[in-house]
């Protein structure tokens, strides 16, 4: 994967980030099938985790899912199928409010939201026997590198190891990048039309929470995490939230084997924004591929499949079992 190259009839990081999304294959068998598990949080709210396999005794790849996603992500899907033919067991907590139902609390899940990773890899590791891997995709994987970081040696407890795929690490260049240009007309419009009714359901179900109509005048990702993210998960403003929450910077603090991959057209975060490897610790291993997109990475013949990423990203964690 660190030296993979995209299909010659699907250039560009648009289309590796769209098409694979939307119409390549997902899996190689049936589609993956899920058992779902409410866990209640510390704070009187819940999560809903989705299980694929029973096997106690197997590894445990734990996926964390990125802005928006859930188990019916094409790159969940996609990795719960690896898992299935490796013979792991599978499990796909969802951020909160992220699962097809509002949670209950005023806050919700943002890209640095480490301790909630902290509390559900800890909630696994009490209720499975074997070995436990973890993988974050974009913001679940700048969230799973900041439990990383912030955990350090203590993170081995939890989890063997981590790989993060297209994580944001550096928030700022990701929101210039997508806000701008193509990536506002198509990624932030995608965003916004389901982040915005939420936060507002959200407000009504919290009245006061935030200003309801500098929310509906909100046309990016900036605006909205000036109102909603920032404030109501402790950062003063999307600038502090941005420069927190950011993994990349804090990579060398990181004491378990990480795997680290973006791809430098990927148009969520500009090559220029990536770590170097002298920058990053012992620990890290970086792969930045010339090619794959945003959790994109396609192979094959028209219309592509999804398996090169999960293979690769499985095959890097086993070999840390």
């Amino acid at each position: 994967m660190e030296d993979f190259r995209a299909p010659r009839w699907l250039p560009g990081g648009h289309a590796q980030t769209i098409w694979p999304a939307l119409f390549s294959r997902r899996y190689l068998g049936a589609r993956p099938a899920f058992r779902r598990e409410r866990w209640a949080t510390p704070d009187g709210d819940f999560v809903d985790v989705d299980w694929q396999g029973e096997d106690m005794e197997a590894t445990l790849l734990v996926l964390f899912h990125g802005l928006e996603g859930s188990s019916s992500s094409h790159y969940a899907q996609a990795f719960a199928d690896e898992a299935r033919q490796r013979g792991w067991r599978f499990a796909i907590p969802h951020f909160r409010g992220c699962s097809g139902e509002l949670n209950l609390a005023p806050r919700a899940y943002h890209s640095g939201d480490w301790e909630e990773v902290a509390w559900m890899l800890a909630r696994f590791r009490s209720l499975h026997r074997g070995a436990i891997v973890a993988a974050g995709v974009s913001l679940g994987g700048n969230a799973l590198l900041r439990f990383a970081e912030e955990a350090g040696e203590m993170a081995s407890a939890s989890v063997r190891a981590i790989a993060a795929v297209s994580a944001p690490l550096d928030l700022a260049a990701g929101g210039r990048a997508i806000g701008r240009g193509f990536g506002r007309q198509v990624y932030t419009r995608m965003f916004m039309r389901t982040m915005r009714p939420k936060a507002l359901r959200k407000l009504a179900q919290h009245p006061g929470l935030f200003d309801a109509e500098r929310m509906r005048a909100a046309r990016g990702l900036r605006d909205f995490d000036d109102v909603f993210t920032a404030p109501l998960h402790g950062f003063r403003d999307a600038a502090d939230y941005y420069a927190r929450a950011s993994a990349g910077r804090q990579l060398g603090r990181i004491r378990i084997p990480a795997l680290v991959l973006n791809a430098r057209n990927d148009p969520f975060l500009p090559g220029s924004a990536l770590p170097a490897a002298i920058a990053v610790g012992p620990c890290v291993t970086l792969w930045q591929p010339a090619h794959g997109g945003h959790v994109g990475f396609p192979s094959g013949r028209w219309p592509g499949h999804l398996q090169a990423l999960p293979e690769s990203v499985a095959g890097w964690l086993s070999c840390h079992l």
